[in-house]
């Protein structure tokens, strides 16, 4: 009898301890679930938001799919203003001397054979003086020339005296053409003062003006600048990687950085063949439409698409598309929740709300209001994409939402 009661006694303490064990276990796997259930459910709140239904019908959330759309596929540059060094003139004189007359303005147009200003030297009237003298040697040498050549054709003078005379007279011709090319590069006459007029040898605008009344100008300074804006174009910076796309004839629109959003138009004319800066980019040349091109001034900073061809593509709306960082994003409705609402009472807390899911994507070109997108992860082929109210989820969604678990 004793020993059934101590093996009776035996057995309920190994059933105690085996419930104990197994007791413990138990909670220590739902605690492990639990855990990995909140972890899971945390993870994936990270780029998940939902709305209850009042704010759904307040933000005026709209679905939509993505579309293939024929878009116009773009390459961006930046670049300058700039006009050919031929419609660019730096005005100097050829010869020095003190400033006696200023006769335009900075900003002035005016016409190629303008004097802009007048410089006094007298060497150039011992140019004319020079010029004037050998005229006049010229008229009595071409007399005693016609007379020596005719007594040396009838033998009466030695030859050698019909030579010298010939030698002088081309020694005169000679001083007289080289004094008269001196006082025409001077844009002076053979007669006249001693006033060197500062011609413009362009038409065009009267840049910075850099001498002043009574000052001496010296030979190879810088006086006028005159800038022929008719001609402007752009001097655009291209990349290595985008060249096997560009090509002569492409037309460009571009903004002017600092002077607004409004668009102009070009068109590419010269593609250079060598890397313009260590930044490996190539300067691509566009000609600007002759109107818009007048109210424009060199150096002005410019953004500009080069268009380089239309093409099909998926694209959605570009206000479904925002960005988070260095990162872009859509929005879908989350079917996964639609399904879990389904299973839950009417009187469910998630019932009245609508559960989205942030997608990552990589934007493309935009015209015409749509934007090309590259999708970073697959979605399903039916899903309802967030066309409009986007960035109010996004928000949401960084300011932790109002999902509720």
């Amino acid at each position: 009898m004793k020993n059934i009661f101590l093996k009776l006694n035996y057995n309920l303490a190994s059933f105690f301890s085996f419930f104990i064990l197994f007791s413990i276990l138990f909670f220590l796997t739902s605690c492990g679930e639990k855990k990995t259930e909140e972890l899971h459910e945390e993870e994936k709140s990270e780029n998940e938001v939902a709305l209850t239904g009042s704010q759904f019908k307040t933000v005026g959330i709209e679905f939509g799919s993505v579309e293939n759309r024929n878009l116009n596929l773009v390459i961006k540059a930046n670049g300058y203003t700039t006009v050919p060094p031929q419609n660019m003139a730096n005005i100097s004189t050829l010869i020095g001397g003190t400033v006696k007359d200023i006769l335009v303005l900075e900003g002035t147009f005016v016409n190629k054979g303008k004097v802009l200003a007048t410089i006094q030297n007298l060497e150039v009237v011992e140019m004319q003086e020079d010029y004037n003298s050998a005229i006049a040697n010229i008229e009595f040498l071409q007399l005693e020339f016609n007379r020596q050549k005719t007594l040396s054709d009838e033998n009466v003078n030695p030859r050698k005296t019909f030579q010298e005379v010939k030698s002088k007279l081309a020694v005169e011709k000679a001083r007289a053409q080289a004094a008269k090319n001196k006082l025409q590069a001077l844009n002076m006459t053979t007669n006249g003062s001693s006033l060197v007029p500062i011609v413009s040898p362009i038409s065009g605008y009267v840049g910075k003006i850099s001498i002043a009344k009574g000052a001496f100008a010296e030979t190879g300074t810088i006086l006028f600048e005159v800038v022929d804006n008719s001609q402007m174009h752009l001097d655009l910076n291209v990349y290595e990687k985008d060249l096997g796309s560009i090509s002569i004839g492409q037309t460009i629109d571009f903004i002017l950085t600092n002077q607004g959003n409004k668009s102009i138009k070009g068109k590419i004319f010269g593609i250079n063949k060598s890397f313009s800066n260590e930044s490996k980019t190539v300067a691509v040349h566009a000609k600007i439409n002759a109107n818009d091109a007048k109210d424009l001034i060199s150096g002005m900073y410019v953004s500009a698409n080069i268009n380089i061809t239309n093409a099909t593509v998926p694209a959605l709306p570009k206000d479904a598309i925002v960005r988070n960082g260095d990162k872009y994003f859509i929005f879908i409705q989350d079917l996964a929740h639609i399904e879990k609402e389904e299973k839950h009472t009417e009187t469910s807390k998630e019932h009245n709300e609508v559960h989205f899911k942030a997608i990552e994507v990589m934007p493309g070109t935009t015209d015409l209001g749509y934007t090309e997108v590259k999708f970073v992860e697959a979605v399903p082929a039916n899903a309802k994409i967030v066309v409009k109210g986007a960035f109010y989820l996004l928000s949401a969604m960084k300011g932790g939402g109002t999902h509720e678990h």
